[in-house]
């Protein structure tokens, strides 16, 4: 893996840093990926508050919320300057940006507390705790990408040389990585993405990546691959996860789980990326977020079923770790059976730094 300027050099448009969640000026600027790439629009939050109700109505995807809630928390110190309880404010609004979507939280929890401490560092030094913020934001996004290149490189050691790897909804940072890893060792990679509805992430996301990057590129439907993957030759399958719970299950967008079933049937290996949570010691304490079923009645605002009619719309599912082959990581590949091993050594992981 060579050097890079920035950890983001290189990879498709809406992986860049300031396509993602951007704060400057007393505002936050979203790329609203709900119609990327029919539209390229951004949505301008001028409160924390803004930015955490953006978070929930899916503005911003996958690892997309993690970025807007430091640049929110950077906000949510622009806009407490010169308060005398300027803490209790950053803390309040820590806990509104990281608990904006449910099954996220422990994640964001890790974020918006590294953005807490280098506010009371500032403070105490007498900086400017919104500087410090958004400083810390953008180091976390250095480390973050450059930790899942590391995880790139995990995972591009089992991919064939030549071969076709299926993906599941959008996997953010790590797609990019894991296709410009694949593009430096001059592998001839072909990827298939079932289009992930009702938001389509798969079609408009992963695969708006993937042709940036320059990666022949397919788009299925999400009842199609079970037969896809033995009539396209697929060598493997691989996705991120919302949650990598340290008993080895894996919390990832609805259709991960089937997918990894028809995978196990197939005899192909689905690796999953990430760092494990050690917040989520089981998958008991896990909560499924349900967002609304008349989503799934319709397809980008046409509605394709009549009145009346009802959907049912749970946004993740549970992958059991008997289908996982392997929790692919920036410190190497793991067993979902031995994921507690991450963490020797050290404490910090992809959503941490050593300064937070």
């Amino acid at each position: 893996m060579r050097a890079y300027s920035r950890a983001d050099e290189g990879l498709g448009f809406l992986l860049r840093y300031e396509n993602v969640a951007w704060y400057d000026n007393g505002a936050v600027r979203i790329l609203d990926r709900r119609i990327y790439p029919i539209r390229t629009e951004f949505v301008t939050c001028r409160s924390h508050g803004e930015v955490a109700q953006a978070i929930a109505d899916m503005v911003t995807q996958s690892a997309g919320p993690y970025t807007a809630a430091s640049m929110g928390m950077a906000l949510a110190a622009h806009e407490a300057a010169g308060r005398a309880d300027i803490l209790d404010y950053l803390k309040d609004a820590a806990y509104t940006l990281s608990h904006a979507r449910p099954t996220t939280v422990a994640r964001m929890e890790a974020i918006t507390g590294g953005c807490l401490k280098a506010a009371e560092r500032a403070l105490a030094e007498g900086h400017d705790p919104e500087k410090a913020i958004f400083d810390y934001a953008i180091g976390l996004l250095e480390h973050r990408y450059t930790r899942l290149s590391h995880t790139a490189v995990t995972l591009v050691d089992q991919f064939p040389k030549k071969g076709v790897v299926m993906t599941q909804c959008f996997a953010e940072t790590i797609v990019g990585t894991m296709l410009r890893e694949a593009a430096e060792r001059g592998y001839d990679i072909r990827l298939i993405c079932p289009e992930t509805r009702p938001y389509l992430q798969g079609a408009r996301l992963t695969a708006s990546v993937a042709i940036d990057q320059g990666v022949d590129t397919t788009v299925i439907t999400d009842n199609m691959p079970g037969f896809v993957m033995k009539d396209q030759k697929v060598d493997l399958f691989t996705s991120a996860a919302d949650a990598i719970c340290m008993d080895g299950h894996i919390v990832n967008k609805v259709g991960t789980f089937q997918i990894a079933l028809c995978a196990h049937y197939h005899g192909i290996p689905y690796f999953v990326t990430g760092a494990p949570d050690k917040k989520h010691e089981t998958v008991d304490g896990i909560v499924i977020e349900h967002r609304d079923g008349a989503l799934v009645c319709d397809a980008l605002g046409t509605r394709t079923t009549k009145e009346g009619v009802k959907g049912y719309y749970p946004a993740f599912d549970i992958t059991p770790p008997k289908l996982v082959a392997g929790v692919a990581t920036d410190k190497g590949m793991f067993s979902p059976y031995d994921l507690h091993r991450y963490y020797d050594g050290e404490e910090q992981g992809l959503y941490t730094t050593a300064n937070a």
